[in-house]
């Protein structure tokens, strides 16, 4: 467990189900999506987040998509699998059942929609920790499930379960995050899951980020990240301002359409998502496109 939680500080990232024109998964795609991100630095992936589309994915072909991932990984990063309901009961016995061997652990969104107390949101996660082989990251993004895990009820559940082993900070308030990075106990993560405040939220004492952006500038966001760990203020505002004009332009239309345009104009995988997600508009497209053609 040390030396998973050790390989799980730095720079995740969380990478998309790539599509073809007829809206299948490429599984070609995914063998170079994997490869690109490794050989750019990234220190492991996350599979089936939003990112990758999941609530868009049937049973059959989240099997087939772990397995290729797998297969694509071949064990050199730790990857980790999204799995999250708002339906307690239903997300333990899904958990139970499924073969999730070649995964390290699972991210596990706050339950949306049925906007549960902090008690609710506890019990939930005590009893996803205890159907788990496997340790269990918590997914806080209060802007897609309308409930915010409050840092008093993360705390809790970090000292009162083993297998909870760290959040993925998504709500984007620093104020919450630095309550996190105080309060929590030596063995558990503080990921940030905002591209744009991650570097700040590491010189804050932060572990690391789970990344939209690492999986098309893996090379530019793994040297940002890894200066913020090492403490190099100056260094870190720079390399940010290099790059945040490009991460405004990747969720400028919502993600994952950004990622996938930007991976489409480095020929890594094509430009299709699934409804009701759309691609980027003309526009967008053409500014990301520009972005890329100047920093290659």
């Amino acid at each position: 467990m040390i030396n998973l939680i050790e390989n799980l500080k730095g720079t995740g990232v969380a990478i998309i189900t790539p599509f073809k024109v007829d809206f299948s998964i490429d599984f070609n795609s995914i063998i170079k999506l994997v490869d690109y991100v490794i050989n750019g630095g990234v220190n492991y992936i996350v599979v089936q987040g939003t990112t990758g589309e999941s609530s868009t994915l049937t049973e059959k072909e989240k099997i087939e998509c772990r397995k290729a991932f797998i297969t694509a990984n071949r064990g050199r990063v730790p990857l980790i699998i999204g799995i999250g309901s708002n339906d307690t009961a239903s997300l333990v016995e899904y958990i139970i059942n499924s073969n999730l061997e070649g995964f390290s652990a699972i991210l596990s969104v706050t339950p949306y929609y049925n906007k549960p107390s902090q008690e609710g949101l506890f019990k939930h996660f005590c009893s996803v920790a205890n159907s788990s082989k496997i340790p269990i990251i918590l997914y806080n993004v209060p802007g897609r499930t309308s409930c915010n895990l409050d840092p008093e009820t993360t705390i809790r559940l970090a000292n009162s379960n083993k297998n909870i082993i760290g959040i993925k900070e998504a709500a984007r308030d620093m104020v919450q995050m630095k309550r996190l990075i105080k309060n929590k106990p030596d063995h558990f993560l503080i990921i940030s899951g905002d591209d744009e405040t991650a570097p700040i939220s590491i010189l804050n004492g932060a572990d690391g980020v789970i990344s939209v952006a690492a999986g098309c500038i893996p090379k530019l966001f793994t040297k940002l990240i890894n200066s913020a760990l090492k403490g190099k203020s100056n260094e870190t505002y720079y390399n940010l301002e290099s790059i945040e004009p490009f991460l405004k332009l990747l969720f400028d239309e919502g993600n994952p359409a950004g990622i996938k345009a930007a991976l489409s104009v480095i020929n890594l995988s094509e430009n299709y998502l699934r409804l009701p997600l759309v691609p980027v508009s003309n526009q967008l497209f053409i500014k990301i496109e520009k972005f890329i053609s100047e920093n290659s």
